[in-house]
């Protein structure tokens, strides 16, 4: 191994990273670690404070940040999201889809709105903001889709079909984009968390976050921080052989169940 390009591995300096829900949990915490690893941050958030405070703290790290404010429920939103990216860096090297709605309801009782609200945010918002990036990753000789998806993807959790089978939609997604754009040298990878220490999952009350921790190998949730190494593996250079895979990250949550 050469260790000019052994030291460069994880290197993204100057790479355009885009990170959905990057305001909060997982998606600040790979935020942070992207502006670390040397890239461009976009955050993307439905709240514009959140957006620009989280702008201010990436920058103050030395990084150059830039909040857009964005439904990624709404198309719309979407375009003007990769139109204000392309006009501030001029490129888009990456594409991490974060931002999720926690929606769910059990089977038997699924409304016609909260299925629109799930899978607009989980599966119509990633896979759309993919296409319309799509120009600029072609041009981008590193190019790289992360899709967040979720241990829910392959088990099971009372009451979770409509979320579970979101992700697992999106998985499926993931796997076709890498077939379809692998020849234009577009990677994307899926990373699938377990329990993670975040307002997603401590909005289920303190019983149900520790129930959740405790079916894992580990016996505890992740701090939001832990998803940052599985991240940046599949996005930098250290995985350009990896493409159409998913990353469990869970703690033993997927095998004992």
């Amino acid at each position: 191994m050469d260790a000019a390009r052994f030291s460069t591995l994880f290197d993204l300096t100057d790479r355009v990273a885009i990170v959905t829900g990057g305001t909060r949990g997982i998606g600040r915490a790979l935020a942070e670690g992207l502006t670390l690893a040397g890239a461009k941050v976009v955050i993307a958030s439905r709240k514009p404070d959140a957006c620009q405070s989280t702008q201010d703290a990436l920058n103050a790290m030395g990084g150059d940040a830039f909040g857009v404010a964005t439904h990624l429920g709404e198309p719309a939103d979407i375009e003007e999201l990769v139109a204000k990216v392309a006009a501030r860096f001029g490129a888009i090297d990456i594409v991490i889809n974060n931002a999720a709605n926690a929606l769910t309801q059990p089977t038997a009782e699924i409304t016609q709105d909260a299925w629109d609200k799930s899978y607009a945010v989980n599966l119509q918002g990633p896979v759309f903001l993919c296409k319309a990036a799509y120009p600029y990753l072609v041009a981008s000789s590193h190019a790289a889709v992360l899709n967040v998806i979720s241990v829910g993807a392959i088990t099971w959790a009372p009451g979770m079909a409509m979320y579970s089978a979101g992700k697992a939609a999106l998985l499926s997604f993931t796997r076709n984009m890498a077939a379809e754009w692998s020849g234009v040298g577009i990677r994307v990878n899926a990373l699938a968390p377990g329990t993670v220490d975040t307002d997603m999952v401590r909005n289920n009350g303190p019983e149900a976050a520790a129930r959740m921790a405790e079916i894992s190998f580990m016996k505890r949730a992740a701090n939001a921080d832990e998803m940052v190494g599985p991240a940046l593996l599949l996005v930098s250079d250290a995985g350009s052989f990896i493409t159409g895979q998913m990353v469990v990250a869970d703690g033993g949550y997927a095998v004992p169940r």
